[in-house]
């Protein structure tokens, strides 16, 4: 039987697995970049499905099939299904579009939102302390978009819609793998749908959802170095929430809050000194509000657990 501390020791390892890789995934999306943001989506959700499927499988395990006999159930992994698309298919598309920095912030908010929502749905109390960070992310929030010109959508929806799958988590009774193979198979009409027809706009205004047939002949026509990368993204997308699992049952929620802030950090370093993205210094001090707020988060926690 494991000490506590060698169970300390192995959550860190996961959890540092875990965060990093989603970190370091905005260097293999840009690598996909030859693929449209819908066919990217499109692929992970079918490729995780295949891959995530034969693991379950090889175990013999139908818990993600069964779900969807209960009608509750069912519902609620489809709702999920659809939260976590949305957040895949944003994300993927603010990397490719040179904003990876915005879609970092939305992942140093996420933790509050979600502190938010179980305020809201399941009337968890806020510490003081957090309460303080949530008014600190806030004023972040407000400064950008004063030196912005606009309001950082992309971070808002971002942290909305992570914020809200993991509120639908709370409630499956699958594991992580389990859960993506639910998720993944009730998105797999949506990633056919993403990946044999295109969507675009109306002559006339409007959008039209269904356009006609999407010609996907240029992905044959895509260099190795392009299509060859795209081979693995079943894998880059449910090794990371395996060890993310992992972690979660290892460590106390002090010590994985603390851990998450390196997933976002590394986001933005990759879009600040690798893709080279314009972030003005005045932004700054926008950012250091939103630090600020996840250093008080990262404390409330530690507090809590005393």
């Amino acid at each position: 039987m494991n000490s506590p501390k060698k169970s300390a020791g192995k959550g860190l390892v996961c959890a540092f697995f875990a965060f990093s890789a989603w970190g370091v995934l905005p260097l293999y999306w840009r690598q996909l970049a030859g693929f449209t943001a819908f066919h990217i989506l499109a692929l992970r959700i079918l490729f995780s499905l295949v891959l995530v499927s034969i693991i379950l499988f090889v175990n013999k395990n139908l818990n993600w099939i069964r779900v969807f006999k209960d009608r509750k159930k069912g519902f609620m992994t489809i709702l999920a299904a659809l939260v976590l698309c949305s957040n895949w298919g944003i994300y993927i598309w603010a990397v490719n579009r040179g904003r990876t920095i915005e879609a970092s912030l939305g992942y140093y908010i996420n933790p509050l939102v979600s502190v938010a929502m179980g305020l809201l749905f399941f009337r968890e109390k806020m510490l003081r302390l957090q309460w303080v960070a949530f008014g600190f992310a806030g004023v972040g929030v407000v400064i950008l978009t004063i030196f912005s010109g606009s309001v950082p959508w992309i971070s808002l929806v971002l942290a909305v819609t992570f914020a809200t799958y993991g509120l639908l988590k709370k409630t499956s009774p699958l594991s992580s793998m389990e859960s993506l193979g639910a998720e993944t198979l009730a998105s797999s009409p949506l990633a056919l749908c993403l990946l044999f027809f295109s969507f675009a706009s109306a002559d006339r205004g409007g959008l039209r959802l269904i356009a006609g047939w999407q010609n996907i002949s240029y992905i044959a026509e895509l260099p190795a170095q392009t299509w060859f990368p795209a081979l693995f993204i079943g894998f880059v997308s449910a090794f990371p929430l395996y060890f993310f699992a992992h972690a979660a049952k290892l460590l106390p929620l002090s010590s994985l809050g603390f851990a998450q802030l390196l997933s976002p950090t590394l986001q933005f370093l990759v879009g600040f000194f690798i893709f080279k993205e314009n972030f003005p210094a005045k932004y700054f001090i926008a950012y250091s509000f939103i630090w600020l707020a996840m250093v008080l988060y990262v404390v409330s926690l530690r507090r809590k657990a005393r």
